[in-house]
C-alpha cells in the first residue's frame, strides 16, 4: 500500500477494497462459527491481569476461546506488530493499541476496518474516544478501552490553609500558583514537563488544537497553531514568572515532592491516583480532585493523557469473532466490572461509571464523587486526531522543550512550537506521506 495514502483507507474506496483484501477468503461464516468447531484466538496486551478478565469470556464462549499474551507496551508493542504484518504471519488477531499508535498501524494496514461488525457502539462511547479510533473517518480501527480524561488535583489541607478554591479557570490558576509561593517559597502548585509530550498534547487538545488532520488525500499538520501557542505561552509565562517549576515529573525529585508537600498540585489524567498512592504514601486524605481549568469557563473542555483501544489485525482469520469478543470486552457491564477491578484501567464506555466505577480509588476515599467528576470531564474531551509519527513529534517536543523549560524564557516555549511543527511535516514528507495546509 502506498503509505502517503494509506491514511485514508476509510474515504478512498480502492483503499477500503485493499483492506477487506487482507480479511477476504479467511473471514468466518455467516452464522459466526466456523465449520472447524472452537475458533481460537490470541490478543497481545500490555494490561495486567487481562488473561482474568479473558478468562470470564472464555467460561461463557465455548466456541470462542481467547488466550491472553502479556506484551510489552508502547513502541515496542507496534515495532513487533508491524515486523509479524511485514512477515505474513506471527501476528495475533487482536491488539492493544495505544491511541496515539493507531494512525501508524493504520497506515501500514495491520489493523482492519471493523465498522461493520461493532460501528453500532458509536454512542456507548464520549465522542473523543470514539474519534480516536475512527480518525474522523466512517471506518472503524478497534472499540475504545480505556481514556486518560485530564484533572486536577491538589492537596486540599494547603487551600484550605491559604483560603484558595479549586481555580476554575487557567487564570484562577495562575493566581493561586503565586499565593502559594508567596505564603510559602519552598512550595510549588505545579511543574512544566519537558519530558511528557503526551500532557502536553492534552493541555493543547483542550485548548481546541487537533495536531494532525485528513484532507482529501493528504495529511494536515497544525502543531504550531494559536491553541497550542496560547498553551505554551501559558505555562512558559508561569516557568518564567518562578511560580510554577520547571522540572520533569516521574522524576526522585519530583516523586519526593509530591510526599513531602513542596508540590501541592499536579495537573494529571483519571490514573492519576495511583501514581500519587505510589509516590507519596503520607499525603493520603490530603488530596482532592477537581475538574481541569478552563480557558472559557462558559464552554467547558478537557483533553486526554493516555488511553487505548483493542483492534483487530490484518492477518486475523476471524475477524467477526474476534470483533465480537472486543465489542463484549470494552462494553458490558461484567466485563467493565473486571477492567475497574481486576485491571485497574478507567473504561472509556459511558456506562461504566454507574456500572463499575461506584467507589472512589483508596486514596481518594474522602472523596465518593471522584468518579463523578471523571466522568463529566471525559464527556467534554475535545476531539483530537494523531498522525502517522507521533514518536518523531514527541522527541522533537522533548527536545525543544526541554531547553526552553531550561530557559525559563516564555518566548522560547512558544518558539519550540515551530520546531516540532517543521521536525513533524519534514520527517512525513521523507517517508512519502503527502502534507498541505
Amino acid at each position: 500500500m502506498n503509505r502517503k495514502f494509506a491514511p485514508f483507507v476509510a474515504t478512498v474506496t480502492a483503499l477500503v477494497m485493499v483492506s477487506a483484501a487482507g480479511c477476504s477468503g479467511s473471514d468466518d461464516d455467516p452464522s459466526g462459527g466456523t465449520t472447524g468447531g472452537t475458533v481460537e484466538l490470541t490478543y497481545w496486551s500490555w494490561a495486567p491481569n487481562m488473561d482474568k478478565v479473558a478468562a470470564a469470556w472464555n467460561a461463557a464462549n465455548p466456541d470462542i476461546q481467547v488466550t491472553v499474551n502479556k506484551q510489552d507496551g508502547g513502541d515496542q508493542a507496534v515495532t513487533k506488530l508491524l515486523t509479524a504484518i511485514k512477515a505474513g504471519s506471527g501476528a495475533p488477531d487482536i491488539m492493544q493499541a495505544e491511541y496515539q499508535k493507531i494512525p501508524t498501524l493504520v497506515s501500514a494496514d495491520a489493523i482492519a476496518d471493523i465498522a461493520k461488525e461493532v460501528g453500532s457502539l458509536k454512542d456507548t462511547f464520549p465522542e473523543s474516544a470514539w474519534n480516536g479510533v475512527t480518525l474522523g473517518s466512517e471506518a472503524v480501527y478497534g472499540v475504545p478501552q480505556d481514556s486518560g480524561p485530564l484533572l486536577f488535583y491538589y492537596r486540599a489541607d494547603v487551600f484550605d490553609r491559604l483560603k484558595i478554591t479549586p481555580p476554575k479557570t487557567w487564570d484562577e490558576y495562575a493566581e493561586a500558583a503565586r499565593r502559594i509561593r508567596r505564603a510559602n517559597p519552598k512550595q510549588y502548585l505545579g511543574t512544566f514537563s519537558a519530558t511528557d509530550p503526551g500532557w502536553f498534547a492534552g493541555l493543547a487538545q483542550q485548548a481546541g488544537a487537533s495536531w494532525w488532520g485528513v484532507n482529501g488525500q493528504s495529511w494536515t499538520v497544525a502543531i504550531d497553531d494559536e491553541a497550542t501557542r496560547k498553551v505554551a505561552g501559558y505555562w512558559g509565562g508561569l516557568v518564567q514568572e518562578g511560580v510554577i517549576d520547571n522540572k520533569p515529573m516521574y522524576t526522585p525529585e519530583w516523586n519526593a515532592a509530591l510526599n513531602d508537600g513542596t508540590q501541592v498540585g499536579w495537573v494529571s489524567a483519571v490514573w492519576g491516583p495511583g501514581v500519587l498512592e505510589g509516590n507519596a504514601k503520607d499525603t493520603v486524605g490530603k488530596w482532592k480532585v477537581a475538574p481541569l481549568p478552563q480557558w472559557d469557563a462558559a464552554k467547558p473542555a478537557t483533553g486526554n493523557w493516555g488511553g487505548s483501544a483493542t483492534s483487530v489485525t490484518t492477518q486475523s482469520k476471524h475477524k467477526k469473532q474476534a470483533a465480537k469478543f472486543i465489542a463484549w470486552l470494552n462494553s458490558d457491564p461484567a466485563a467493565l466490572k473486571l477492567l475497574v477491578s481486576d485491571v485497574n484501567v478507567y473504561p472509556s464506555a459511558k456506562e461504566a461509571t454507574s456500572t463499575a466505577l461506584t467507589s472512589p480509588p483508596a486514596f481518594f476515599a474522602n472523596q465518593p464523587d471522584f468518579y463523578q467528576i471523571a466522568e463529566e470531564a471525559s464527556k467534554i474531551a475535545n476531539p483530537f486526531t494523531y498522525g502517522p509519527n507521533v514518536n518523531v513529534t514527541y522527541s522533537a517536543y522533548s527536545d525543544a522543550f526541554a531547553k526552553a523549560a531550561e530557559s525559563r524564557n516564555a518566548a522560547a516555549f512558544t518558539a519550540a512550537l515551530s520546531t516540532m511543527q517543521k521536525t513533524t511535516v519534514d520527517d512525513m514528507r521523507n517517508v512519502g506521506f503527502t502534507v498541505t495546509g
